[in-house]
């Protein structure tokens, strides 16, 4: 015979199950590192620590040697997330970063699992759709943003294979105020008169009124830059 505390945690683990598998279709759609599977996971075992935190010790409350914290499982929970949440975040061999975004929305499932654990239904409701929003009509927003007010450019570089020589262009551009979004570093090497040289491929948003002439001329400056192309 189901008790009330039976319906309760059963509630709370379902609600738990659909507000992850929300947030987790979103990033199974997109392909992404952690997807459906992983996000409901994470949600749902946040939820039954909650529950375990509240419902888990009630033998115990009155206890003398026993302390009563149903927060205190709920603070490892939220320690322990960040191993699957920077496991989300890679290194690519071409040097980009990617799955920031992901890792994120692991650790806002966990924070959402918890809040339902504890009975918190209206936030943890209204925080999924925030992520929903965020990660799905955000990027539009964004995308528009940059179109109309700036001007995304691909910039190849042939430089010298010096340490530190990437550096001291993403700080150049950075001063000018251009935004970099990605960057490829090609296996291909070439000869010249400066040595090795390897070629960087650069995606950047340039601000608006800003003139490629004039960043070319700052960029040849750097020491050991041997060709530079802008393309749209």
């Amino acid at each position: 015979m189901l008790t009330d505390l039976h319906w309760t945690v059963l509630e709370r683990l379902l609600l738990a199950l659909v507000l992850g598998g929300a947030i987790g279709w979103e990033r199974e759609y997109h392909n992404k590192q952690a997807g459906f599977k992983t996000h409901v996971l994470v949600c749902v075992s946040s939820a039954l620590i909650m529950l375990i935190s509240i419902y888990g010790f009630a033998d115990m409350i009155d206890h003398p040697n026993a302390r009563f914290d149903p927060a205190r499982l709920a603070a490892q929970a939220i320690s322990g997330i960040g191993f699957l949440a920077g496991g989300a975040i890679l290194v690519r061999p071409d040097l980009v970063v990617s799955g920031l975004t992901t890792s994120a929305t692991l650790w806002m499932a966990m924070a959402i699992g918890l809040g339902v654990g504890t009975g918190f239904y209206f936030g943890s409701i209204v925080a999924t759709l925030l992520v929903l929003f965020a990660t799905l009509a955000l990027p539009y927003v964004e995308h528009r943003m940059i179109r109309t007010n700036s001007k995304q450019k691909r910039l190849t570089i042939t430089m010298a294979d010096r340490p530190g020589q990437l550096g001291k262009i993403a700080s150049l551009l950075g001063n000018e105020g251009c935004n970099i979004r990605e960057v490829k570093l090609h296996d291909e090497e070439k000869r010249g008169k400066k040595g090795s040289l390897i070629v960087t491929e650069i995606t950047v948003i340039v601000p608006p009124g800003k003139e490629l002439l004039v960043l070319t001329d700052l960029l040849l400056t750097v020491e050991g830059v041997d060709d530079i192309q802008w393309e749209s």
